[in-house]
């Protein structure tokens, strides 16, 4: 948004970028139709629901860190609507997966289709993807098929879970990077490379990605608790009742084996071992993690990531861009204050 302390410069790229998007949007809306009315009609279902836009909206920024002429485009829109299409056939999988009633305010795919069709929909849109991103070129086809390895991975790493002696906390942060930090890193990478930034700076932007990525999801683990359901469009303590360990209890549980866990921390553990599916049980355990030091902690682990990905900017020049960047990082954390 537009405000009155901007620059002309600064307000010359935000409107630059909102044109890119309506170009995304378009193509967007292209990829994931094309095909029988009812298959579209599955196809479709995310994309139309809305949704931040902000794997588009880094690919555009970063491209004005190249050639101006070179800035948002025809490759640099291919590749941003590339990476957003993949992004959405994860969510497809992913809903799956966590049997998710809703997605972006609407009921889930799989509650409206059923989880074969979900699935062989996210697999049609990662094929779209793909179809995207055959047009751009040897290095771009190589980097996306290992960010779609990463996903993969990420989310098998998940379900399977640390192997013994591998520190939780660690094996959870790495996931959250293979998880959403390589599609994010993916967005900046893209946007810079084909822009022609030049390789010191595609790899800079995607070193902040993939940080940043991180940290958004850090800030979503402490929103899961914090944050009323207007706010997230879904029920505070989802990720509790799905049975997914977030950052805050993984921290519980790492003070629990260290021997600090306070009076607090054990009855919400306690309640976890609990019937969730009962919604006073699990509002008393959102209630009483709220209070909670652990989040706090996750809030500060958050901001860490932040930084470091803020810092992996230094190589660029200054340019409205790299300020524009510095701003995204610290709007995905600031979700979570």
């Amino acid at each position: 948004m537009i405000t009155a302390n901007e620059s002309a410069a600064e307000r010359e790229l935000e409107l630059q970028v909102q044109q890119g998007l309506q170009d995304v949007e378009a193509l967007l809306a292209d990829s994931v139709a094309a095909s029988r009315d009812l298959v579209d009609d599955l196809t479709r279902h995310l994309a139309v629901a809305g949704g931040k836009r902000l794997r588009p909206v880094l690919s555009l920024i970063c491209s004005h860190l190249g050639a101006p002429h070179r800035a948002q485009s025809d490759p640099v829109i291919t590749a941003a609507t590339g990476v957003e299409l993949t992004h959405l056939a994860s969510l497809y999988h992913d809903d799956v997966m966590d049997s998710a009633p809703s997605r972006r305010g609407v009921d889930s795919a799989q509650m409206i289709w059923g989880n074969n069709r979900a699935i062989l929909a996210g697999d049609l849109l990662f094929a779209r993807a793909s179809t995207l991103m055959a047009t751009l070129g040897k290095e771009s086809i190589l980097f996306h098929v290992k960010t779609f390895e990463r996903l993969c991975m990420g989310q098998l790493n998940e379900t399977f879970g640390p192997p013994e002696g591998e520190d939780p906390v660690d094996f959870y942060l790495q996931v959250l990077a293979d998880k959403t930090g390589s599609l994010v890193a993916a967005a900046a990478f893209f946007g810079a490379l084909h822009a022609g930034a030049g390789p010191e700076i595609a790899e800079a932007v995607r070193e902040f990605g993939e940080n940043i990525g991180v940290a958004f999801q850090l800030a979503d683990d402490v929103l899961d608790i914090t944050s009323p359901a207007e706010v997230t469009g879904k029920t505070p303590g989802t990720d509790l009742l799905e049975g997914v360990d977030t950052m805050p209890l993984l921290l519980l549980r790492q003070q629990l084996a260290d021997g600090t866990l306070d009076s607090e921390g054990a009855q919400i553990l306690e309640l976890l071992a609990g019937d969730l599916q009962n919604e006073e049980n699990l509002a008393a355990v959102v209630e009483l993690l709220g209070r909670h030091s652990v989040v706090e902690q996750t809030r500060a682990l958050a901001r860490e990531w932040a930084e470091a990905a803020i810092a992996a900017l230094d190589a660029l020049p200054e340019s409205e861009a790299k300020e524009a960047l510095v701003a995204f990082a610290v709007l995905m954390v600031d979700r979570a204050a």
